[in-house]
Formats: structure tokens, sequence, C-alpha cells
């Protein structure tokens, strides 16, 4: 029998999750049923059911449309709705000339708790927009959010609130893992709860190399902007929306809880700088569900705080983040941690995704200096094609002034202090890559604090013969590789089971360093 279950519910939608052992793709069409009545046919494991209406019951179910197969029907009763708000009763244009910031800010703050603000068919100009809690956000097919190109007309985020008496009071903004002055964001929640944005339209953060992507690592005014930016908030549901040219990181939750991103597409050039998909930082339990990603940089980067000589605050984990059912196409890497690492990094599970020509798979960046920790890393059920590298762990990783510093690089055994980086256990099993471009796997920790447990099980990797040769990592003095086995160093238990590859240009299996091994 066909199975699904039930990821989310508003006051218009359902987002249902198939239960089955494909990766993102249903492996035949599915017909949807909303009480009898066929309203969908789709393809994917994860899907929205829209349009429905608040505070009511509906019956769902599914058939498989090739088999015939058929789910149980499951009772589903919609949230309740307080008030609807159409943008353009506040005087919102939606014709892509017309400045509609201060009309949709009205909207957002007239509108009621548990209300609904409307956006119809139309593009809609705009500086950045402020959230509010007990709302819901509905871009309706067609409609367009799209960021205005002049940067003072974007208000500026401290990197953190302080007291009178001087003291840090509320850590606000953060670039690139430190506390900093950016840009507001085309969207930004600061301190917001129980907030919904969905719907079948589009945000646009509407840059370009002519302005937000030109001379992307200088500060001008402040940092750049991203497309939706998140601060300490709980219970965020973002789910159906398409967000695209974004000026730095697409979407970005910081210090944030219980948060839901189902359903997304994020498109950003392959070449746009620092353009990553969605970056939880420093957050407490996350789902990224059904998201299609193609981004000039990481799909999926999970961080937490980036130690440094002049950090003056406190450093938050990451912990208890799903990442499932998602298709990676392009981006630097699918599912990344690090380099921001600092306040530690735990319980993250990758399961039943597609990584599609990202350079790396499964990637792990660190590097002395960072201090913190990372655990409990879980990855399965998980195809690749044309990935340069599935698999890397790179302890040495050379970024920022610093990054190519003796400290840095050194492969001699260092003394073990608070800017020691730990590695605990990874756990990578059930992973078919194929078309395979540098090396299955770079993984090197290390000497003085060697990676705890590293597990692969049941792992294919087939080399594409034409494959040319590149960088497995980002790491001083390391030479270009192609079609290279699983380079393993400095691991105190590795375990292999199930490990096979094919069309290598050197042995399988490199291991150096390895204090317990199980075959």
């Amino acid at each position: 029998m066909l199975k699904f279950d039930v990821v989310s519910v508003t006051a218009r939608t359902v987002a249902l999750e198939v239960d089955n052992e494909e990766c993102f793709y249903s492996p035949n069409r599915l017909n949807v049923y909303v009480n009898d009545e066929k309203v969908d046919e789709v393809n994917t494991n994860v899907f929205i059911i829209r349009n429905l209406m608040p505070n009511r019951e509906y019956s769902v179910w599914l058939e498989d449309a090739v088999t015939g197969e058929k789910s149980e029907r499951k009772v589903i009763r919609t949230k309740d709705e307080t008030a609807v708000v159409n943008v353009k009763d506040f005087g919102a244009k939606g014709d892509g000339v017309s400045n509609d910031t201060s009309f949709i800010q009205a909207a957002i703050y007239a509108c009621p708790p548990g209300g609904r603000v409307v956006f119809p068919q139309g593009i809609y100009l705009t500086a950045p927009v402020f959230l509010k809690s007990d709302i819901t956000l509905e871009l309706q097919r067609d409609a367009i959010i799209r960021g205005v190109k002049e940067r003072e007309l974007y208000p500026i985020l401290p990197g953190a609130l302080k007291s009178e008496d001087g003291e840090k009071g509320f850590y606000l903004a953060s670039w690139e893992g430190n506390s900093a002055e950016c840009f507001a964001s085309l969207i930004t929640g600061i301190n917001v709860e129980n907030v919904v944005i969905t719907g079948e339209g589009t945000i646009d953060g509407n840059a370009s190399f002519d302005t937000w992507w030109h001379e992307p690592k200088v500060k001008r005014i402040a940092w750049r902007p991203r497309t939706i930016f998140l601060s300490n908030c709980k219970n965020v549901l973002v789910e159906g929306i398409t967000v695209k040219n974004s000026p730095s990181w697409t979407i970005h939750p910081l210090r944030c809880k219980n948060m839901k991103f189902i359903g997304l597409n994020i498109e950003n050039p392959k070449d746009s700088p620092n353009t990553d998909g969605l970056n939880p930082e420093s957050c407490d339990n996350v789902l990224i569900l059904g998201v299609r990603f193609s981004v000039g940089d990481d799909c999926v980067a999970i961080k937490a705080g980036k130690r440094t000589a002049d950090s003056s605050c406190s450093f938050e984990p990451s912990k208890n983040i799903s990442v499932r059912n998602c298709l990676m196409e392009y981006g630097h890497g699918g599912v990344v941690i690090g380099s921001e690492m600092s306040g530690g990094v735990a319980d993250v599970h990758v399961e039943k995704c597609i990584f599609n020509y990202t350079d790396r798979g499964i990637r792990i960046k660190t590097r002395r200096g960072r201090g913190g920790y990372i655990d409990g890393i879980y990855a399965t059920k998980i195809k690749m094609n044309g990935v340069g590298t599935p698999f890397t762990i790179n302890s040495y990783y050379f970024c920022d002034p610093d990054g190519k510093t003796e400290y840095v690089w050194s492969k001699e055994k260092l003394p073990v202090d608070e800017r020691t980086p730990h590695i605990g256990g990874i756990h990578l099993n059930n992973i078919t890559c194929i078309n395979t471009q540098i090396a299955a796997a770079f993984i090197y920790g290390l000497p003085e604090a060697k990676i705890d447990n590293v597990v692969l099980k049941d792992i294919y990797v087939h080399f594409d013969v034409n494959a040319q040769p590149g960088y497995a990592e980002m790491l001083s003095f390391i030479e270009p590789m192609c079609r290279n086995g699983f380079y393993i160093n400095n691991v105190k238990c590795l375990e292999i089971k199930n490990v096979k590859v094919e069309n290598q240009l050197t042995e399988a299996l490199i291991k150096l360093n390895i204090d317990e091994e199980h075959m």
C-alpha cells in the first residue's frame, strides 16, 4: 500500500511526503485526491495541496497512476484564519516600476494575528520589509516580490544590540559567522514566531554582477543582504515558493528554533558569488524537505559561528537538522557543515537526496582556530551523478586572511586547546555515485585531534573515464587529483563494509594513520 505522511498544515495548504525508498522522485506519477476529487498529479515525494479553505476537514488519499495502487485515507483539518489582507488594498501597485515598500509594510503590520497577507499576480518592487508574529504571507501564482537595486534603500542591521550599560544584549546579524552589520534582507524576520511564507510565487533578490555580486568581498556601507533572513525566530514555515538571484546567502536562519522549509525552488546562477541556498546557523530543529537547489555556492550549509581573535559573542550550536528528499543540481557542495562551526554541529541527518554536478557531495570543513565540534552526522540513501568528490572531511580548510598560515596548514601534531576543532562520528551509508570526477573521498583529520569514527557502508563509486584533474578540497599544498580512490588520513576508528570503486586510477582505499580499522 502507498504510504504518506502529513508534514505541515496551514489554513490553506497541506504538505505531504510519500513514504518510499526513492530519492526525491516517486517511482511513478501519483494522482492526488481530496474529498474523492482528483486535484493534482505529481512525480515527487514531497508536494503541497493548495487552495484549501480554513478550519475545514479534508479526506486525502493517493493513487499510483501506473499500477492503480491506493493509499489509506487521512482526514486533515486545516488551521483557522482570522482575516485576508490584500497588499493592493493598501496601495501596492505591483507594476514592477513603483516602489511598493511602505504599502507592503503597512499591510503586514495591519494584519491581525492569524491573518493572511496576500500578494496577487504582479511584480512588487520593494526595499526590505519586516515580518511580525502570527501571520501568513502568500505569494499567489505569478506574484513576484523583487528587490530594489539601490543599496541606499536597504536599512542596516547592527551585528548586535547593546544594553544601556554597554554590554551586548541581543545578537542580531552576522556575516560569515561573525557578528557584523549587514543590510536588511528583502524579507527580514527578527524575533518573530508562528509565521508562514507560502504560495506559488517568487521572491527575487534581483542581484546581478552590476550590483550585489560586484566585488563581493568588499564591504560597501554594510555587508550584503540575504534574500530571506530570520534572526532569533521560532516556528516558521517557508513552503512552495521560488527564491532566486540572491545578493548573498539565499535563506539564512540565525539562532532560530523549529523551522520548516518545504517544497521550495532555490535558483542562483552557477557563477554568482556566495549565493548558498539555505544556511541554518546556530539553529535547533530544522527540517529541509523536498527543496530543489541550483546555486552558485553550497546548496545547504550548516553553520554555528566562527571563533576569531576578536570574537566577543557566545557561540550557539546547530543541532537536530534533517535534510530529506531534496535535489541539488549545481553548487559547490550538496550538504555542507562548516567552516563556521565554533558553536558545534550535531545530529544532522541527510536522507533520500540527489546530488547532480555539485563540486562535492557531503562536505565537512573546518580548521585549527575554529574550536567547536562536529558529531552525529548521518547520510544515507543518496544518489550522486557527476559530483567532483562525493565525500570530504577537511580539517585544513584555508579560508580567511589567516587561513594559509603555518598554524593552519602544518601536518605536525600541535598542542590541543580551545582552538582545536573536534570531529566525532560520521556515518555514510547506502550511497551510489556515478560519473565521479576527482576522488571518491578526501578525509583528512588533524594529527593531534583525529576524527573519532568514520563509517563507510554500502557505497558504490563509479568514475567517469573522461574525468579531468581537479582539487578534491581547499587546503594548502594539495596536488590535483583525477579518479582517485578513498583517501583517508588521521582517523581513530575506521569502519568499512561493502565499498566498491570502479574506473579509479589509484588504489581504491588509501589509508594513513588509522588507529583502529574494521572491515
